[in-house]
């Protein structure tokens, strides 16, 4: 680095200390608990070099990051998206800025970050990583790895090269983890419980003889014992792959013409890189809900509380709305959309709670009697909670004085002092409270309607053992009484236990769908192009699930590791409606060879369709009905082999109530 690199770089970091200081701030006063965090300014260069790295300055040596590298660079030189920052997930966490960003979007990077260490810090899927009341350690843990690695690879007794294709047929096996379950537990197989014998949990009850005999069958009781005892036997897949294979993979040594034991390198590498698959899992899992979250509050902190300078704001809508209308499957405007609908709705049902007590007020004559106008104009926040300046500060005295707890008191005495510039940071004179009444959800003009929009179902649920339906006299008396942290306290219970796959099946409703016009599309057989098939939430939250649900990738597990009695490999792919890319499925299995030095095994189900039905499918502008089979695929270090599945085998991998198929009934009518 030049010293006139390095003097760029320092007084960039100068002129941030300010913004990081208040940015840190402000997001603890909206209720954030962030990691503190370490920011360093980097170039263009550098940043690509640590995106590839995934977030940090030291990795292993291996041919991956240079192509990430390549990738991320050639995406910047034509145009197809810039990287303002990158974060990991450490404490104190890191976050890198990029030299050439302008102030406007170095705050906004610098709010985002903070947003994203708070997840870090309060999610549960990142804690399963952790011992008991562990912090995370990544960047070191991670340097470890890139040394010992290091030290294998350049050991002259061992070939590099070898090393290099044991790291590549690992890594193919990088999403086959047991990943919501502790890292310290996910090695070891999930127990069974043992079957309860029906005939003792009857004797306990008081029946009759005469009705056992004609309910419970002595003969329907034999078969349901054994058939529980057969099911007992059947072991539970092993979801961690890497780990069953660590426990009792081997290698074929092509010298002795058999399997030996791995050597210490290979056990040791399988071990790094197993745990750093389950380090970087929480991430995977929770991609839409933490660049969310990040978004969110960033457009809180940088709009809404004004963190942008009037000079900085034009700059900072233009780069987020480019963010947020990128194509495809976008994490940041999807996460960031489910949060806003979990603030509306919980605000919603606030709001309808205290008016559902008003005299004369009911769930079922609720849209007639209430003026929503007039509400919306009662949840408007006060004045002086509003419009916060050094003029106002008498008024803003006058309710601390009264112990009003949206008013920050010390920050307001600090103020009078001349000791905070209440122009630059009006936020600071308010409480967490004051600070919700003056966001509320449902006051801004994007949501007006939303509370009348309310269904009478969930009027009804409110209102089912609501006692107290005559609190109030007046809805201006209810209003008052609404707690306008609802919202917010609601936000971060969801995001300290959800994960992708649990927060869209939660919050993900048709209300939300249609709000945000989200629909699915199909391949068509008859007509060999997609097609929109369906704007039901059901429809499109198969789809989502089906993005997010093992990272996107099939779930394959053990299943047995001595097959058929010749110390084969079975695994197997649980079918849920979607086939496998067989390509790729034989690709992998080759490199599962190398880690279990015997032949392995993958069943599998397949789609097969008859060509005549295709044919006659298409004359009718219908689509074919497919065959599911079950298959079992087999190498054996030479070549593949494709068998038929046993009945009992394919049952156990055969998805029942999964299909992520969503074409409408008139295409297979």
């Amino acid at each position: 680095m030049s010293n006139s690199d390095r003097v760029d770089k320092q007084r960039e970091a100068d002129e941030l200390k300010e913004p990081v200081r208040e940015a840190g701030n402000l997001a603890r006063k909206l209720g954030l608990e962030p990691y503190p965090v370490n920011y360093w300014i980097v170039d263009y260069d550098e940043m690509n070099e640590l995106i590839a790295y995934g977030g940090f300055q030291r990795r292993y040596p291996h041919w991956r990051w240079g192509m990430t590298y390549d990738r991320q660079r050639k995406q910047g030189q034509f145009g197809m998206g810039k990287a303002f920052e990158i974060v990991n997930n450490d404490n104190p966490s890191h976050a890198f800025l990029q030299l050439s960003n302008s102030l406007a979007d170095q705050k906004a990077v610098i709010t985002h970050v903070e947003a994203h260490a708070d997840f870090f810090a309060n999610n549960e899927w990142f804690g399963l990583f952790l011992g008991e009341g562990d912090d995370p350690d990544a960047a070191a843990m991670l340097e470890r790895h890139a040394d010992a690695i290091a030290s294998y690879m350049n050991d002259p007794e061992i070939d590099r090269e070898e090393v290099e294709a044991f790291i590549d047929a690992v890594l193919t096996l990088e999403d086959t983890i047991d990943q919501h379950r502790a890292f310290a537990e996910a090695g070891e197989g999930r127990k069974r419980a043992p079957p309860e014998d029906l005939r003792k949990r009857l004797d306990s009850m008081n029946i009759s003889e005469e009705v056992r005999r004609q309910v419970f069958d002595e003969e329907w009781l034999d078969d349901l014992a054994e058939a529980e005892e057969r099911a007992a036997k059947l072991t539970e897949p092993r979801k961690d792959v890497m780990a069953y294979l660590r426990e009792h993979g081997m290698h074929y040594d092509g010298e002795e013409g058999r399997a030996v034991e791995m050597e210490t390198w290979q056990k040791d590498l399988l071990d790094m890189l197993r745990t750093e698959a389950y380090y970087f899992a929480a991430q995977k899992m929770t991609k839409v809900m933490n660049e969310g979250w990040a978004a969110y509050w960033e457009s809180l902190m940088m709009g809404d509380e004004r963190f942008a300078g009037t000079d900085e704001f034009v700059t900072y809508a233009d780069h987020q709305s480019r963010v947020l209308g990128s194509p495809g499957l976008n994490p940041y405007k999807l996460g960031k959309e489910l949060w806003e609908y979990v603030e509306n709705t919980t605000n919603r049902r606030e709001v309808a709670d205290k008016l559902l007590r008003v005299r004369g007020i009911s769930w079922r004559n609720f849209r007639d009697v209430v003026d929503f106008d007039e509400v919306q104009e009662l949840l408007r926040p006060d004045r002086e909670i509003d419009v916060v300046t050094p003029e106002t500060l008498d008024e803003l005295g006058e309710l601390a004085d009264a112990g009003d707890p949206r008013v920050d008191a010390d920050a307001l005495a600090a103020a009078r002092d001349g000791e905070i510039d209440v122009g630059a940071y009006p936020w600071k004179l308010l409480s967490y409270a004051g600070l919700a009444e003056r966001h509320f959800s449902l006051v801004k003009p994007q949501n007006r309607g939303f509370l009348s929009r309310i269904r009478r179902s969930e009027l009804e649920q409110l209102s089912r053992y609501m006692f107290d339906d005559e609190r109030y006299d007046t809805v201006e008396e209810a209003v008052a009484d609404v707690d306008y942290t609802a919202g917010w306290d609601r936000m971060r219970e969801v995001r300290a236990s959800h994960n992708d796959v649990t927060f869209l099946d939660e919050f993900l409703t048709q209300e939300f769908v249609t709000d945000n016009h989200y629909f699915t599309y199909e391949y068509t057989q008859t007509s060999g192009d997609y097609r929109v098939t369906s704007t039901e939430y059901e429809d499109v939250k198969k789809k989502l699930l089906l993005q997010f649900t093992n990272f996107g990738k099939p779930t394959v597990a053990v299943y047995d590791g001595n097959f058929d009695n010749r110390g084969e490999l079975l695994l197997g792919h649980q079918y849920n409606g979607i086939m496998l890319d067989m390509p790729q499925a034989k690709a992998v299995l080759k490199r599962v060879y190398q880690l279990w030095g015997r032949p392995v095994n993958l069943m599998t189900i397949v789609k097969e369709y008859d060509d005549h039905d295709v044919e006659v499918a298409r004359r009718r502008n219908r689509e074919p009905t497919p065959v599911e089979v079950g298959k079992r695929i087999r190498f054996d270090g030479d070549r593949f082999e494709t068998f038929e599945l046993d009945s009992e085998l394919e049952s156990r991998i055969q998805a029942t109530d999964v299909d992520y198929d969503t074409k409408p009934d008139d295409w297979l009518a």
